[in-house]
């Protein structure tokens, strides 16, 4: 089963407490050549890029911020719409999920609404109100617009892997899902990040990745009636580099995650693998979250960007169109 790649070519990204923004600005320039190499002579690569809806308090500036500018080459956009409304009213938040599918003309490839939806965590969707009616009901907007202008847009939402019990997200979104959502549902997201928040032994990192996976498909989906013909991708995965985490080590584990996700991908239905990030947010900082990047914050590579090229050209898709 061939997988799609993508990554996040972005330089804001979040951590447990909020917003971390980069010390160096987006360059578009570098950005383009970087997934230029990345992509290399497959036939495309997913951009991955944020857009947040809220009707009453201010809002992040979506990241990146024009990602219409990396989509050449047959480049398609993955496009993540969060619900930060923090009274948890849906006003408006459909037809702001219609807008950003009209808008995404024909490189939108794919709309995952909402963002960590069963992640409790104050820059996570987790944290805000209502959110499962707002991922269903945005599963079902965003796929009705897509019907209506005949355009071919995978719609989806993700999660984060569930080691609690007690965890209620998933029997809530199944006693939700109606037929309406069911039939707008192409693809169910996870995002996982094996061996940066609980360590894991090199030799058990492939082991703990089945597990993860598999869990996913036949404990988490199965509770809300989501069946195996609907795909599973991998949206966001990375390891962070710093003291402590070599950036040979970043490579290994790359490598080990992507062949065991592609390993299982026919088993498990696994369409896609997206890597965050393309480039840390600061390169001196001691912090976990900020040099999650395959480059270092001055767009120089770290080993683990060839490993992902290598890795894209040989599971990826079929070779880029000459015309």
């Amino acid at each position: 089963m061939t997988l799609h790649f993508g990554i996040y070519p972005g330089g804001i990204l979040g951590d447990e407490q909020g917003i971390v923004h980069p010390v160096r600005p987006d360059v578009p320039d570098r950005i383009t050549e970087a997934l230029d190499t990345l992509q290399g002579d497959t036939a495309s690569l997913s951009v991955r890029a944020y857009q947040s809806f809220a009707a009453t308090v201010p809002l992040e500036p979506p990241t990146p911020a024009d990602p219409a500018t990396y989509l050449q080459r047959g480049r398609k956009l993955d496009l993540v719409l969060q619900f930060r409304e923090p009274s948890g009213e849906l006003d408006g938040w459909p037809e702001f999920v219609r807008e950003a599918v009209r808008t995404g003309g024909p490189h939108l490839a794919s709309v995952q609404i909402c963002e960590e939806p069963n992640a409790d965590l104050p820059v996570v969707d987790g944290s805000i109100p209502n959110v499962v009616n707002a991922l269903v009901e945005g599963v079902v907007a965003a796929k009705q617009e897509a019907r209506a202008l005949g355009r071919s847009v995978a719609v989806g939402f993700n999660a984060v892997p569930t080691f609690n019990p007690a965890d209620t997200f998933w029997s809530e979104l199944g006693a939700l899902a109606d037929d309406r959502f069911r039939q707008s549902l192409d693809y169910v997201g996870l995002d996982f990040f094996p061996d940066v928040f609980r360590p894991i032994a090199a030799e058990q990192l492939a082991e703990a990745v089945t597990a993860v996976l598999t869990a996913f498909r036949r404990t988490d989906l199965q509770r809300a009636g989501i069946p195996g013909s609907v795909a599973i991708r991998i949206c966001e995965n990375g390891w962070p580099t710093g003291p402590g985490r070599s950036e040979q080590r970043q490579a290994a584990v790359l490598e080990t995650v992507v062949r065991t996700v592609a390993d299982l991908s026919a088993d498990l239905n696994i369409d896609g693998y997206s890597f965050f990030a393309l480039r840390d947010a600061d390169s001196t900082a001691e912090g976990l979250f900020h040099r999650f990047g395959l480059l270092r914050d001055n767009y120089t590579p770290k080993p683990a960007f060839d490993t992902y090229r290598r890795l894209i050209n040989e599971l990826g898709g079929p070779p880029l169109a000459t015309h």
